[in-house]
């Protein structure tokens, strides 16, 4: 999942009480799929930090609650307001998270793109835009071993 450090970065999530907070604000479908239909409980996610000097993973997150509507969608005074959802009939999910930990170092998206492993992770792919993504159980190990290992 990512971010841009400045809105909402891995800092923010680790000052909230519990260490926990909705992830909102998602206005693509196939994101919003992913949250409301895949992601689940105790699923544990990286924390991407997006649109700065250095795009990269900078630590790790659980999912502590499934798929519910995003309730910032309905209130014409948010961010994220959507006057097309409803509540009785919402078009937009979140998930909420918490704070695991920091990644030991940052693990740079120019550095992801360099491993053959991950030619098929769509945060590597060209043209990928999505702020929520899928990873393989072999695409998330290989990435928390980069951890140890000196970028480059």
């Amino acid at each position: 999942m990512k971010s841009e450090p400045d809105v909402f970065g891995i800092e923010h999530l680790k000052k909230m009480p519990k260490k926990t907070e909705h992830w909102d604000g998602v206005r693509n479908y196939q994101a919003r799929n992913m949250m409301r239909d895949e992601m689940k409980k105790g699923d544990m996610v990286f924390f991407y930090h997006s649109n700065c000097t250095e795009p990269g993973i900078v630590g790790i997150m659980e999912v502590v609650r499934e798929g519910y509507p995003d309730f910032t969608a309905f209130d014409p005074e948010q961010k994220y307001y959507d006057p097309k959802s409803d509540p009785d009939k919402p078009c937009w999910y979140m998930v909420d998270v918490r704070y695991k930990r920091m990644t030991k170092r940052l693990i740079s998206l120019q550095e992801l793109k360099g491993y053959k492993a991950l030619e098929d992770c769509p945060l590597v792919r060209k043209g990928n835009r999505l702020s929520i993504m899928p990873l393989t159980k072999k695409q998330w190990d290989f990435i928390l071993k980069l951890e140890d290992k000196k970028p480059g």
